[in-house]
């Protein structure tokens, strides 16, 4: 059977919607994760967020959800239009290489020679219409057989990203601003993040994936071999009434293995790896200080206020209030406060420390205080 000319005709999404968001306790739980927020005022959640902006690409028959078995019956409420065979359930979370491995598997089975692109289901994206072009750049690298990725150009110097190494333009059909990948570079300090900025040659690692299904599972069985044999088992049982006993023994043993390193660094290292530089305004919201910024639009003497029937009284106060309990809140003379009320936890830090409420998520479970998670 002859292959669309067009690759977008060729093009499935897939949402990983997985990972708790630690460093939104306690807001995000187990049972309410990040992407089942509406962090950003929208009216939506994260989740049916991502969704809409995917539509106008894939169209919202040929969009895959990978999320755990605890969260089908939220994800199929946020997205009652996701077919049924769309839903791929992990047992327990084993890392985004299996994740998006196993979304690959199955579609290659399915229908060979598909592309896919994996987008996170927890981040926040403007400008759509120059996200909707980086992607045809990427659909249409990934055609020419690259692994690809969309970078996003930095505007400031931070340090809860992780960087990619930028080389020279490469010259493919369709996806003209398409560069080579030098390396992948893990979260900088402050002093070597500004370097990064003023060197130019640096993006920020956002997470997503682009490529011929068939190609990203050839790189993860160059890397990972067993891993790739696990996979395989699991797609040539999935659409048989054998899936739930395969699943059951295959899934459980793979690898956790971050697809950055299974697939993304080996294919860099081959000269196989293209990025396309996304101009679109995108942030993976992982603090609290990320949220604040996304409501104050930068201004540093504000205070965002989220949740519904928020009780908030401030005087002379800046940062970011969550409110879920009821309670009155009343802040006088705090910058930067970071406040988090819900009926059974409430966190009180700062916008800098933001990044360490993982640690206090870490220290509760050695603690065994599992119920507030």
């Amino acid at each position: 059977m002859p292959q669309p000319s067009d690759p977008l005709d060729r093009f499935y999404s897939v949402i990983p919607a997985g990972g708790v968001g630690s460093r939104l306790w306690p807001l995000s739980r187990a049972d309410a994760p990040k992407f089942l927020h509406d962090l950003t005022g929208s009216g939506q959640t994260l989740l049916r967020d991502t969704w809409d902006r995917l539509v106008p690409l894939s169209g919202d028959q040929r969009i895959m959800v990978v999320t755990g078995r605890a969260h089908r019956a939220a994800v199929e409420e946020q997205l009652p239009e996701l077919a049924d065979p769309n839903v791929v359930l992990e047992s327990e979370p084993r890392d985004s290489s299996a994740a998006i491995g196993l979304a690959a598997a199955i579609l290659e089975k399915r229908e060979p020679g598909v592309i896919i692109g994996s987008f996170a289901a927890d981040h926040v994206i403007n400008s759509i219409p120059l996200f909707h072009q980086a992607v045809r750049e990427a659909v249409a690298a990934a055609d020419a057989g690259y692994i690809v990725t969309i970078g996003i150009q930095p505007t400031e110097p931070a340090i809860g990203f992780g960087y990619i190494k930028t080389a020279g333009p490469l010259e493919i059909e369709g996806a003209g601003s398409a560069l080579s990948v030098n390396s992948f570079v893990e979260k900088p300090t402050r002093p070597t993040a500004k370097r990064y900025l003023a060197n130019g040659n640096y993006l920020w690692n956002a997470g997503m994936f682009i490529a011929r299904a068939d190609r990203l599972l050839e790189e993860i069985g160059a890397s990972e071999p067993e891993l790739l044999a696990g996979l395989q088992e699991l797609a040539e049982a999935w659409d048989t009434p054998e899936r739930g006993a395969v699943v059951d023994k295959v899934w459980p043993r793979l690898k956790r293995i971050a697809i950055d390193y299974s697939v993304a660094e080996p294919a860099a290292a081959k000269g196989k790896l293209a990025v396309i530089p996304g101009l679109f305004d995108w942030d993976d919201v992982g603090d609290f200080a990320s949220v604040a910024k996304l409501h104050s639009g930068g201004r540093k003497h504000d205070l965002a206020i989220l949740g519904q029937n928020a009780r908030v009284l401030a005087d002379s106060s800046s940062g970011i209030v969550v409110s879920h309990s009821g309670r009155m809140i009343a802040l006088v003379g705090v910058e930067d406060i970071v406040v988090v009320d819900t009926p059974d936890a409430l966190l009180v830090t700062t916008s800098a420390n933001a990044q360490k409420v993982k640690a206090v998520v870490d220290a509760l479970k050695l603690s065994g205080s599992s119920d507030v998670l």
